[in-house]
C-alpha cells in the first residue's frame, strides 16, 4: 500500500513549456487567413489545425488510477504531425533508440551538404523533384569518393532540413556516414586517420546535382520563369562561382554517440518551443545561433530574432513536410536492400561498449506507473469536446458517448 506520504488527486501530463507554439497560433491565425502575406497550402493548413489541438481536451484525454492510492493520471493525445514541436522529441527518442541497434559497431562522422541559396526560387516551384535530388546526389558525391579512395560501401543515413536558425529558407542534409564499410571482399573495414578531400566531393556533388538540373530543363520537366536557355545557364555559372558548402565534424566512435548528437536535427520541429522567450502581443521572439558572430572560443553568438505574426507565418509554414515526402533516407549498407546482409555481419561483430549517459536527455517518467506506490495505474475512460466544447466521456470498453451536461428536470 501506498504511504502517507502520497497525495491523492489529479496529475495532468504535458510537457512543462514556458511558451506554447499553438498560444501563437490561436490568438493569430484565425485574423491571418483572412488576408495572408503569401498563399496557404491545404498541407499547411492541416499542419496549423493539428498543431492547435495538440495536447488538448480537443483531441481527447485519457485518464489512469493507481489501485493502491487513488492518484489519477491524465494523459492527453498527441497530433503526431511531423511539423508539430510537441510531438517531435518523443519521435526523436523512439528513431533513435530503434535505429542505433542497426549500425556497424564503428566510427561515424556527421557532414552538411548545403545547396547555393540562389537555387531557392527552382526549389520552391518544385519541391519534390529537387528535394529527391539532393538526397540522392549528397549520397552518391560520399559512397564515390569512398569507393575511390578505399574501394568500401558505407552505411548512410541523410536528414532533410530546408530551415536556417532564422526559419529562413537555408536547404541542406544532414548526413550520418560510418566512418568505414564493406570492402570488395565483404568484410568491414574500418578507416584509419580523418583524410578528407574536400575539393573531390564538392565538385561530384555540385556536378551531379548541376546535370540532372540541366537535364530537367531539358527535358521541359522543370518548372521555371525562364524566358530563354540561356537566361537558365547565366544561372547555374552564377552558382557554380559559389561554394557548395559541405562540412565534416569530428568522427564519433560510438555510433549511440552520433545518433544522441543527430538527434537534435532530425525529427524534431522546424522550431522547438525551449527556443521560444517571448510571446507579445502580435510578436514572437524566439533564440538563435548565428554563425555569422562569433566568441572567443569560435562558438556562434546566441541572439534573439523579434517578428510580428504577419511575417513569422509564412516564413515557419514554408517548412511543412510535403506529404508522403521522406525526410529521412537510407544508402549504402544501411538501405532497405541491405539490411539483411547487414544483420548477419552485425551478429558476427562484437558489439561496442554503450557509453555512460551523462548529461544526456531523460526519457519522459512513464505516467501510466504511479509515482509514489510504483504499480501500474489502471484505465478508467477518456473524454473529448465535441463541436459544441461539451465534454464527452468515454470508455475503451464501453465505446457509448456519454454527455455531461446536466439533465433538465421534467415539467
Amino acid at each position: 500500500m501506498c504511504t502517507d506520504h502520497c497525495q491523492r488527486g489529479i496529475e495532468s501530463v504535458k510537457e512543462k513549456k514556458r511558451f506554447r507554439l499553438a498560444d501563437f497560433f490561436n490568438a493569430h491565425w484565425d485574423s491571418y487567413v483572412k488576408c495572408p502575406t503569401e498563399y496557404i497550402t491545404p498541407e499547411q493548413y492541416k499542419a496549423v489545425a493539428a498543431m492547435r489541438v495538440c495536447q488538448t481536451e480537443a483531441i481527447g484525454v485519457d485518464h489512469y488510477v493507481c489501485p493502491e492510492c487513488g492518484d489519477i493520471t491524465q494523459v492527453y493525445h498527441s497530433c503526431k504531425h511531423r511539423f508539430c514541436p510537441r510531438c517531435s522529441w518523443k519521435d526523436t527518442l523512439v528513431w533513435a533508440n530503434k535505429l542505433k541497434e542497426e549500425m556497424l559497431p564503428i566510427a561515424h562522422r556527421h557532414v552538411t551538404f548545403t545547396l547555393p541559396h540562389g537555387l531557392h526560387p527552382l526549389i520552391k516551384a518544385n519541391k519534390w523533384d529537387l528535394l529527391d535530388l539532393l538526397f540522392k546526389t549528397a549520397a552518391e558525391s560520399i559512397k564515390d569518393w569512398l569507393k575511390a579512395k578505399y574501394q568500401i560501401t558505407p552505411g548512410i543515413i541523410n536528414v532533410l532540413h530546408t530551415f536556417g536558425e532564422k526559419k529562413n529558407q537555408h536547404v541542406h542534409i544532414h548526413m550520418i556516414v560510418s566512418w568505414g564499410g564493406q570492402n570488395a571482399s565483404g568484410e568491414i573495414q574500418s578507416i584509419k586517420g580523418d583524410y578528407i578531400n574536400y575539393k573531390f566531393i564538392q565538385k561530384k556533388f555540385r556536378n551531379k546535382f548541376e546535370d540532372q538540373l540541366i537535364k530537367r530543363f531539358d527535358d521541359q520537366a522543370l518548372a521555371h520563369d525562364f524566358a530563354h536557355r540561356m537566361d537558365f545557364m547565366r544561372l547555374v555559372k552564377r552558382i557554380n562561382d559559389k561554394h557548395w558548402r559541405i562540412n565534416f565534424e569530428e568522427s564519433m566512435d560510438i555510433p549511440a554517440l552520433v545518433i544522441r548528437y543527430i538527434g537534435r536535427y532530425s525529427k524534431r520541429a522546424c522550431l522547438s518551443e525551449y527556443k521560444i522567450t517571448n510571446l507579445s502581443g502580435a510578436y514572437i521572439t524566439f533564440k538563435y545561433k548565428d554563425y555569422k558572430d562569433v566568441d572567443f572560443y569560435g562558438q556562434p553568438i546566441v541572439k534573439e530574432l523579434t517578428l510580428h505574426y504577419r511575417e513569422f507565418f509564412p516564413r515557419l509554414l514554408q517548412h511543412v513536410p510535403l506529404p508522403y515526402f521522406r525526410l529521412v533516407r537510407y544508402y549504402g549498407l544501411y538501405s532497405a536492400r541491405s539490411k539483411g546482409l547487414l544483420k548477419e555481419k552485425l551478429s558476427a561483430l562484437p558489439p561496442l561498449e554503450e557509453p555512460q549517459q551523462q548529461g544526456a536527455e531523460e526519457a519522459p517518467e512513464n505516467p501510466k506507473v504511479c509515482k509514489h506506490c510504483q504499480v501500474e495505474k489502471i484505465y478508467l475512460y477518456s473524454t473529448y469536446l465535441n463541436k459544441d466544447g461539451e465534454r464527452v466521456y468515454m470508455s475503451r470498453f464501453n465505446p457509448k458517448k456519454i454527455n455531461d451536461k446536466p439533465k433538465t428536470a421534467a415539467a
